[in-house]
């Protein structure tokens, strides 16, 4: 599996898109803000001919979902996520006006995933866990076969996501971390929705939350 980042909006998070030998290809916390961004996602996906067929949220912050209307109107994908965190997706353009943002309504989702449900794209199998704690529905995203996790917000590179906004709680998003991605093999290559990749020996080892 191939996997490219992009960092989009104001807020600079991780998009990632997913592709295999297949062509076919899955676009997780699809970020563009503006028809710039969204060109730029374009050109990739056409540089390298792929065709987007599923779309992923981890959660449903407005950062991780600014791109949910572009997608659809190009590619007629609605997004799959955890329907814990609908309440989000409802009350994205409020929150990006306390960001000093702009956003059009986010549109309905295609269905909600739960916890160990395997989503597929191409040859490639993803199942998703819940992480709850940064918001009540955070998934991740893990790959066996390819060894790495998608963690939205749940946990960075040295850090963990804030738990102080709705939905969030500081000892679920610690018990989550503990219980459901330290638990994959060290090796896993860690994709956080903020910043660089880490592994989850690196985080076990010297993530401060956890020292």
């Amino acid at each position: 599996m191939e996997i490219y980042k992009l960092v989009f909006s104001p807020i600079d998070v991780n998009t990632y898109i997913l592709a295999d030998k297949s062509g076919d290809c899955a676009i997780i916390d699809c970020g563009c803000y503006d028809e710039v961004e969204f060109a730029e996602l374009v050109a990739l996906l056409e540089s390298k001919n792929l065709k987007p067929v599923l779309l992923l949220n981890t959660h449903c912050h407005l950062d991780h979902i600014f791109g949910n209307g572009f997608i659809l109107e190009k590619y007629g994908l609605k997004t799959f996520f955890c329907e814990l965190d609908e309440p989000n997706r409802k009350d994205a353009v409020q929150h990006a006006i306390l960001f000093g943002l702009t956003m059009e309504e986010p549109p309905q989702p295609a269905g909600f995933l739960k916890d160990n449900q395997v989503i597929s794209f191409g040859n490639t199998d993803l199942v998703a866990l819940l992480v709850p704690g940064h918001t009540a529905g955070s998934l991740a995203f893990y790959s066996e076969k390819n060894d790495c996790v998608f963690t939205g917000d749940a946990l960075f590179a040295g850090s963990i996501g804030r738990s102080d906004l709705p939905g969030g709680n500081y000892e679920t998003l610690i018990k989550s971390i503990k219980t459901k991605l330290f638990v994959l093999p060290p090796s896993t290559v860690v994709y956080s929705g903020h910043g660089q990749e880490t592994s989850i020996e690196r985080e076990m080892r010297s993530n401060p939350f956890f020292a």
